[in-house]
């Protein structure tokens, strides 16, 4: 299964799952950060790199009433129109951001999180669109993004598996370029709630559509695990260092984790292989090891072969001491002499 976005990017379960860098609230509101990150994401081996399309007022009301406080939580105490002015990737960014990615040749993309965002984002004519986690009930959104025919790369942190069936029953009104992603809205997410089986839990119940990982862990490792699943892509939040002070900071890796990540990522799926059992180049060397038969003792021509003149010893030089008890009872055909190799001409 493959899904192809240009000539630099596909989606494909034969292949290394491809990187996004999330970059988020990283850039600590200040726009030379953020395309900062978007040129050190193309460096460190990311294939696409994503951003945020909203401002507050696409998310929530300017609203200071308790109901509007997060309760718990790394934003615990802190308003949702705060957060998201705070945490907002400004609608003017874009454009200078889009010109930095194509100049950096990697593919840039964003999660728009309204009509009024996605009606924004629709002037860069971005290859993919992101659904995210929060907005997968947000049906009308999705059956907009869903009008313009392009992939779509689906998070499903919180939602049940009927939320996550009626979403791409929108989608697939117009079409089914969906990479359902497995997600842990936790943020972080504690390595025992990781639970990467229902990757294959999804690949069961979603058989049409290709598995990619969105990781909020606050490090690589279920990332790499993940990956002799079968998934297709792995999405990481993403920051220039370890000191940050943006909101996603406690659930994004570093550069040099990035780094680590894409390197280790082709080492795995290199080594996950093909299912099929046959000699590789490296084994041949090590053939000398195995065993064959030889003679324990002299023995002349037309004597029964027996467990007491035979014995099974390395090197692999005549018959494999597989035909131990094929040979048994059997004749030999000319003179053996002690400690030789005993080979299928011998044997009547």
């Amino acid at each position: 299964m493959k899904i192809t976005i240009n000539n630099k990017i596909s989606f494909d379960n034969s292949k290394a799952p491809l990187t996004i860098a999330e970059i988020s609230a990283n850039h600590e509101g200040k726009k030379e950060k953020l395309l900062k990150h978007i040129i050190s994401a193309a460096k460190c081996g990311c294939e696409l790199v994503k951003i945020q399309t909203y401002e507050p007022e696409d998310l929530t009301l300017k609203s200071q009433k308790n109901s509007f406080l997060i309760k718990d939580g790394i934003w615990k105490n802190k308003n949702l129109w705060e957060l998201y002015k705070k945490a907002q990737t400004p609608f003017e960014w874009h454009y200078d951001a889009f010109k930095i990615a194509k100049k950096n040749n990697i593919t840039l993309i964003s999660t728009p999180f309204s009509l009024r965002a996605l009606n924004f984002l629709k002037q860069f004519d971005p290859p993919i669109y992101k659904i995210s986690s929060f907005e997968i009930t947000d049906l009308k959104l999705i059956y907009e993004i869903a009008k313009l025919k392009k992939p779509i790369l689906m998070s499903t942190g919180l939602a049940t598996i009927p939320e996550i069936k009626k979403a791409l029953k929108i989608i697939n009104k117009f079409h089914n370029k969906v990479i359902i992603f497995y997600c842990v809205s936790g943020y972080p997410t504690p390595h025992e709630d990781v639970n990467l089986n229902n990757i294959n839990l999804y690949k069961k119940i979603f058989p049409k559509n290709l598995i990619g990982l969105s990781d909020h862990t606050n490090s690589i490792d279920s990332s790499l695990a993940a990956i002799p699943f079968g998934i297709v892509a792995i999405e990481k939040h993403y920051k220039l260092a370890d000191k940050n002070s943006s909101p996603d900071s406690q659930f994004s890796i570093s550069t040099k984790e990035m780094g680590e990540l894409n390197k280790r990522k082709k080492m795995y799926n290199l080594m996950l292989g093909r299912e099929e059992k046959k000699l590789k180049k490296s084994e041949i060397k090590s053939r000398i090891f195995r065993r064959s038969l030889f003679a324990s003792q002299n023995i002349k021509k037309g004597e029964i072969i027996t467990k007491n003149n035979i014995k099974s010893l390395r090197p692999k030089i005549g018959l494999c001491s597989s035909y131990y008890f094929k040979i048994i009872g059997k004749k030999a055909k000319k003179n053996i002499l002690k400690n030789s190799s005993i080979f299928k001409k011998d044997i009547f």
